[in-house]
């Protein structure tokens, strides 16, 4: 069987191609160094357009495909909440009724004395003594008000449970912290400090006076820290 042999590179041909170049009109040159030349010149139009042009183009694709995973995945999102729109729309009614529901347990402004007296009247059914019934200072919040009672109260473990329980059961949110409970050993009576907070809700007008007072309390925080870093680059 014959074997094929490979035609030899004729090196030298190929280097006598390139030689005697300097001078001579590229046209004029062997077919082999006019080859190279063509592709050394294409390499170069191909490297500026890549820099030049199809390099941002590339970029834009890129980030519009990035742009387009998002507007799907917004889309499915919104796709989402529309088909539990209904669903949503009740959870919305529900949660109105609640809100309605708790704004009803809090007592308005002319309604507090009244609080305040039933607070009273539960530790005096009981036949508790009351050796303190401090109102403190009202702490406006964001839609409500709140008012911190410190009171002392004396009496036996029962009537001191049973008027717990009692204020827990009262029309309007009255509720008791920082509980604290001594045995009079002398007496053997039982004599609890509290604080009983109850709240109120905050008319139209309140509310807006609290966010006034709150804008005006973040504008001065925001020229405070401004003088701060202006004498800080001071010094």
């Amino acid at each position: 069987m014959a074997r094929m042999t490979l035609p030899r590179l004729d090196t030298e041909r190929i280097a006598g191609q390139f030689r005697g170049l300097q001078g001579r009109h590229p046209g004029l040159w062997p077919v082999l160094p006019r080859a190279v030349l063509l592709a050394g010149i294409v390499a170069c139009v191909l490297a500026l357009a890549w820099a030049g042009y199809w390099r941002n183009q590339l970029e834009q694709l890129d980030a519009g495909r990035a742009r387009e995973a998002q507007l799907r995945r917004q889309f499915v999102d919104k796709l989402r909440q529309a088909v539990n729109l209904d669903v949503l729309r009740r959870q919305k009614e529900q949660v109105s009724r609640y809100v309605n529901l708790l704004e009803k347990q809090l007592p308005s402004k002319a309604e507090m004395d009244a609080l305040l007296s039933d607070i009273n009247q539960a530790g005096v059914g009981r036949g508790l003594q009351f050796e303190l019934f401090k109102p403190g200072q009202v702490v406006v919040r964001d839609f409500y008000a709140e008012l911190p009672i410190a009171i002392r109260l004396v009496g036996n473990y029962h009537d001191l449970a049973a008027f717990t329980s009692d204020v827990s059961n009262l029309a309007r949110i009255v509720t008791l912290n920082d509980m604290q409970i001594q045995l009079n050993e002398k007496s053997g009576q039982l004599t609890m400090d509290a604080v009983a907070k109850t709240f109120r809700y905050l008319d139209a007008e309140e509310v807006a006076q609290a966010r006034r007072e709150a804008q005006l309390a973040r504008q001065a925080a925001q020229k405070a820290g401004a003088r701060g870093g202006a004498k800080g680059k001071a010094k």
